[in-house]
């Protein structure tokens, strides 16, 4: 069954807006771990306007599952995920000022750099993702970094289903299906939703592990975050 990852940045927003300590990230992590949520991921960022780096020291010690940390390999963020070591990295291209992750990596044109990130990353025994749109030309320059993963960014997937549009899973079946006869693990994430994700897993092979936050944080506004997590388990199966 395709994993779920819990982005936990929202609960971050939502804490760092009044500057005190509620809600209680680790606490949050710890639940939504009972709550049966095979990971946890974050997205620090420069400005740390959600997850603190200071917050992804702390969840180390109570992130029991899969810890996943995204974000810009800048020289900041490699320290800190060498630092911390959690079980896998995602490296995402986002600029300091984004507001969320807009785009996957150019692995052609950006190839030395990755291959010497994912390197270093390897080398410390951190599993090595790499936010990818689903091009089959970058998804196999993707496979000579050396990453063990790649994550397809689903934006464009989910736009196309809200308008009805179930053709905008066919380019995910095609990078899929080619980063499997590469070797490569599929992770996929953003814009990923109760409503979305179903018809996205029968369809595009060989997803190992999805990670999801704006979508379920907001949902569980409604049914609460132990119902919304068991309901998004019900979707993978």
């Amino acid at each position: 069954m395709t994993k779920l990852s819990v982005n936990i940045n929202k609960i971050a927003t939502l804490r760092n807006a009044r500057g005190g300590d509620v809600p209680n990230l680790l606490k949050a992590a710890t639940d939504i771990q009972n709550f049966g949520a095979e990971g946890i991921t974050i997205h620090p960022r420069p400005d740390e306007r959600h997850i603190r780096y200071q917050d992804a020291k702390d969840l180390r010690s109570v992130v029991h599952t899969e810890f996943n940390i995204e974000g810009n390999p800048i020289p900041e963020f490699v320290d800190l995920v060498l630092g911390i070591r959690p079980e896998q990295v995602t490296l995402v291209p986002d600029s300091i000022d984004a507001i969320t992750s807009n785009a996957g990596w150019d692995t052609i044109k950006n190839a030395s750099f990755l291959k010497e990130v994912v390197s270093e990353f390897k080398r410390n025994g951190i599993r090595t993702s790499i936010f990818m749109d689903p091009d089959i030309s970058l998804i196999a320059a993707a496979a000579d970094t050396g990453a063990d993963r790649i994550e397809l960014y689903t934006e464009s997937y989910a736009v196309s289903y809200e308008k009805d549009d179930l053709n905008g899973v066919r380019p995910y079946v095609i990078a899929a299906e080619k980063a499997i006869e590469l070797g490569l693990g599929i992770n996929a994430g953003h814009d990923l939703s109760l409503s979305n994700l179903n018809y996205f897993i029968k369809k595009v092979p060989g997803v190992m592990e999805v990670s999801i936050g704006h979508a379920l944080i907001s949902e569980a506004l409604y049914f609460g975050l132990q119902n919304v997590v068991s309901m998004y388990l019900q979707k993978l199966k």
